[in-house]
């Protein structure tokens, strides 16, 4: 088939999917709305996938250049001739390529769309139904935001839920634990914008440094809300216990997860969490936020645990619930290991998409 796959902008995400499909029989054709202010992704396009030339992609997306790029997107469907478009989030990039006549769609969530961005008014839930009941076909990482699809118009039966899993070889235990038993060291590589609550963590980790001298916290990543998160560090005092690695590649990320006893992540929004996946495949016991999509994947005691989403101080009783039972950190990564094992198989699960692509091509 030739596929047209269009995304918002060019992340990890969207790197794991394109180089699947360039792996596929499928040729593969790759459309990007947006260049936006912080690029996650270093690596390049995967070979065979056709980069393709348009309106977007230069700049932030803005809703006055909707109309141009409905136009242009239209021009590079009647230029290409795909059998099938592979478009989200929901009220971007789905939305255009509804607007542009051309049938069919799979509609791809992308977790922030249904959870979050369906909330931000009239003009978000028109998009959203809008686009729904025009997909030909719909697919998400995880229940809750099929419930929410549905919810908006999305016909069940026309559905599929694939977490988007990792590389269980390369996110995978470490042969070798080297882990000082003076030190517990709390890792959260979230993005440092709203939706991710890494400040709701900075005020928690500043509560349990007062307690435990022999707590440290390491933040990967970056992001708008840095300023915010640095200064909750600096006047709680706990700054000088926390390490600011920035961006890290993909390829060395399994070392990070490795010096970590326990990872956090206090999102308030999401869908299943990638980095979340990583965690649970490096052993990791993870400590999360009690959102619907966390609860798939963290069950508590067992291979982690969950504390109410935005709640500082619960949080940080979390953490340190964590280091009073140390000893049975081992046997918790064991079952985080096993949980992706079970559900988290980036290469068995991608062959739901191109079984979504078929059913799709049929209906």
């Amino acid at each position: 088939m030739k596929i047209i796959y269009f995304s918002i902008d060019y992340c990890p995400h969207d790197h794991r999917f394109l180089s699947a499909l360039s792996e596929s029989e499928h040729q593969v054709f790759y459309v990007r709305l947006q260049r936006g202010p912080r690029q996650t992704e270093s690596r390049p396009v995967p070979e065979n996938i056709k980069i393709i030339q348009w309106a977007g992609g230069q700049k932030p997306f803005e809703w006055r250049d909707l109309p141009k790029y409905i136009l242009d997107f239209r021009r590079a469907v009647r230029k290409i001739k795909p059998d099938l478009i592979h478009a989200g989030p929901i009220q971007t990039c789905a939305l255009i390529a509804v607007l542009s006549g051309f049938r069919p769609i799979l509609t791809m969530s992308w977790g922030f769309d249904l959870m979050k961005d369906v909330y931000r008014g009239r003009w978000w839930q028109f998009a959203t139904r809008y686009t729904l009941k025009r997909s030909t076909y719909f697919t998400s990482d995880a229940y809750v935001t099929r419930d929410k699809a549905i919810e908006y118009g999305m016909n069940p039966e026309k559905t599929v839920v694939f977490p988007w899993g990792v590389d269980l070889d390369h996110f995978a235990p470490p042969s070798i634990v080297h882990r000082p038993l003076s030190g517990f060291t709390v890792f959260c590589n979230r993005s440092w914008e709203p939706n991710y609550g890494v400040d709701v963590l900075a005020r928690a980790f500043v509560k349990v440094a007062k307690q435990k001298p022999e707590v440290s916290l390491m933040l990967l990543a970056g992001g708008s809300q840095g300023a915010a998160i640095r200064t909750i560090l600096v006047r709680g005092g706990a700054e000088e216990r926390v390490t600011f690695p920035g961006q890290i590649a993909n390829a060395e990320l399994p070392r990070f997860y490795h010096m970590a006893d326990l990872y956090v992540s206090p999102s308030h929004v999401d869908g299943s969490s990638v980095s979340l996946m990583e965690a649970l495949a490096c052993g990791l016991p993870c400590l999360v936020s009690d959102i619907p999509a966390n609860q798939e994947w963290v069950t508590e005691g067992q291979n982690g645990w969950l504390f109410r989403d935005g709640d500082a101080d619960e949080l940080a009783a979390k953490i340190l619930k964590a280091l009073e039972m140390r000893e049975k950190l081992p046997e918790i990564g064991k079952n985080a290991r096993s949980i992706a094992e079970e559900k988290a198989n980036w290469p068995k699960n991608v062959e739901k998409l191109l079984e979504a692509y078929e059913k799709c091509r049929k209906l």
